[in-house]
């Protein structure tokens, strides 16, 4: 996955429909969730000098996520829903989906820590120049570019003016008539 790991987050935000206490911080919680596995680029880039595939790091460990989740799950049902469990929970889940997407054409280490075999589901071939034309031009990005078309829409109908009770759509033109 090169780009729709937000949208991602976003369409598991509205399918589960964030009920926790605080709507917005659940949401946030689920967006930051989609993208902190990737958080490690940035000591990829610095501290490491890009000498390893950034997926071998444990931000990309399937474990370590599962685990996060059944502390939030355990959290949360100690506290029945407490909202700090439910939001770890839900940032858990996020970043677990951005495991599986990642799981397309980036291999991922599925068994790490136990196994450093890294796996995936399509190999995207270095046949282009610069490198993340290769990303584009695979057939795995229509599937990014469908989230996208499914986040964009799902967020431009939340936006529409729901209808008068009568079944007409509300008209207020919005100068105080």
């Amino acid at each position: 996955m090169f780009i729709a790991h937000l949208p991602a987050g976003y369409l598991l935000a509205k399918t589960i429909r964030c009920r926790a206490p605080g709507r917005k911080a659940a949401m946030t919680a689920t967006l930051l969730g989609a993208i902190a596995p990737d958080l490690d680029l940035f000591y990829f880039y610095t501290l490491d000098a890009c000498r390893h595939h950034h997926h071998s790091y444990w931000t990309h460990y399937p474990s370590g996520w599962l685990a996060l989740m059944l502390l939030a799950w355990g959290v949360s049902r100690i506290k029945r829903w407490s909202t700090g469990g439910t939001w770890l929970l839900i940032f858990s889940m996020s970043g677990f989906l951005h495991l599986l997407l990642d799981c397309m054409v980036g291999d991922i280490p599925l068994l790490a820590p136990c196994s450093m075999r890294f796996y995936a589901l399509a190999t995207v071939q270095a046949q282009y120049h610069p490198w993340w034309l290769n990303f584009l031009l695979h057939w795995s990005f229509l599937l990014e570019l469908l989230i996208i078309a499914a986040t964009i829409r799902i967020m431009v109908s939340g936006r529409r003016k729901p209808d008068s009770p009568s079944g007409a759509p509300s008209s207020t033109s919005g100068h105080g008539e």
